[in-house]
């Protein structure tokens, strides 16, 4: 870290604390040549992940949005808050780890139907019911058969 005051670039750390917001660190310095003492502030760079609408618009990925789609589809049914969360985590830092800034929403909605299927199959269901845009009752019955036969090649 360059000094501001001759442009020494060696210092050494007195002290260091997280701002009161909780996002950046406070670290005041010394140093080396001059012995002057100065602030510098070390934040963490977030990379703003956008979401591709299947109409094409593009929007911030919104972490609460993805936790209510999933509680609408478990509501009334045997499956904690706790587990919901859960798969929003395994998400959020799986598309993180991807490092792209976009990613379709498809892409995201797959991945929640490949969680709630293991989770809860009526869940699943009324998942890729919205999801997949059900226009009637043989595409509900398809997906329901394809959710059968997946269960018993499993046994």
């Amino acid at each position: 870290m360059k000094c501001p005051y001759c442009e020494n670039e060696e210092s050494r750390v007195i002290d260091s604390r997280h701002t009161e917001d909780g996002h950046a660190i406070r670290r005041r310095r010394e140093c080396e040549s001059c012995g002057r003492r100065f602030t510098t502030y070390e934040k963490v760079e977030e990379m703003i992940l956008m979401v591709i609408k299947k109409d094409g618009r593009r929007e911030a990925f919104d972490r609460s949005k993805l936790l209510n789609g999933i509680i609408r589809a478990c509501e009334k049914r045997p499956v904690s808050i706790a587990d919901m969360e859960k798969i929003v985590d395994e998400i959020e830092r799986g598309l993180n780890n991807m490092m792209e800034k976009e990613v379709d929403s498809t892409f995201i909605g797959e991945l929640v139907m490949e969680r709630l299927k293991d989770l809860d199959e009526v869940a699943y269901v009324r998942f890729a019911s919205v999801y997949r845009q059900f226009t009637d009752i043989n595409t509900f019955v398809a997906e329901i058969e394809k959710l059968l036969t997946n269960k018993k090649k499993e046994k």
